[in-house]
């Protein structure tokens, strides 16, 4: 199994932190049977003081090289990364994507339909480079501009539902496409740093999330330790 994370910055992480990544890393090695490699071609974290990915400060150190692995940016969302899918799943033999976008793009660059026109594009860029590939994507996370902005969390809202659409009716027996369940009771003050980016709790909950999907859905590893997630 070779799996690929893509995302945004609340994928990437900032310096100094584990990231989700890290503990979905941490969380196979203890759970999954099979042999796995995480892959990408990137594995920096984002520097805030440089403003550019160039920072391999993780909070462990031990976090080998080969498991920093991403496709994921700050600033990056649907709209940049299908045009890179297909290259990205060809040179690395990915075989599950790990998913979530979809906020930047919201945020700065296209409405809900026009996302999820994206979010079809990247889909069919991964399957040409794996008609095989199974991808589990997560809906947009409740945010603090969502909260304070109506018409953007109207927004945010619409997306999310086009998504489920778009998921189900590009989902299939030889490359399955799942909505992975947002962590329940996302809360802004616990769960991020800013309203937006996860706290360290809140990077144990989307990587519970996506852990638990990957268990219910394809049966791969198992369900994230509970202890964990309330971190």
């Amino acid at each position: 199994m070779r799996i690929l994370f893509v995302g945004d910055s609340m994928t990437i992480g900032s310096a100094g932190e584990h990231t989700w990544r890290y503990h979905m890393w941490r969380h196979l090695n203890r759970s999954f049977g099979g042999p796995y490699r995480i892959v990408g071609p990137r594995t920096a974290l984002y520097d805030q003081r440089a403003g550019a990915p160039v920072s391999q400060d993780y909070a462990d150190p031990d976090f080998p090289e080969h498991a920093r692995a991403h496709l994921a940016g700050w600033g990056e969302g649907w709209l940049q990364m299908a045009p890179l899918i297909r290259e990205t799943v060809a040179a690395h033999r990915a075989g599950v994507l790990l998913v979530s976008l979809g906020l930047i793009d919201l945020g700065f660059y296209t409405n809900a339909e026009q996302t999820a026109g994206n979010v079809r594009r990247f889909v069919a860029e991964a399957r040409a480079a794996n008609s095989s590939v199974r991808m589990l994507i997560m809906p947009v996370l409740p945010n603090v501009r969502a909260a304070d902005d109506p018409a953007f969390g109207a927004e945010v809202r619409r997306f999310n539902a086009l998504l489920a659409e778009a998921v189900a009716g590009l989902d299939g027996p030889g490359s399955p496409v799942v909505l992975a369940g947002p962590p329940a009771d996302w809360d802004l003050h616990r769960d991020t740093y800013d309203g937006t980016h996860p706290s360290a709790r809140g990077e144990h909950r989307m990587a519970a999330a996506f852990a638990d999907a990957l268990y219910e859905e394809w049966g791969l590893g198992a369900p994230y330790e509970a202890r964990l997630a309330a971190h």
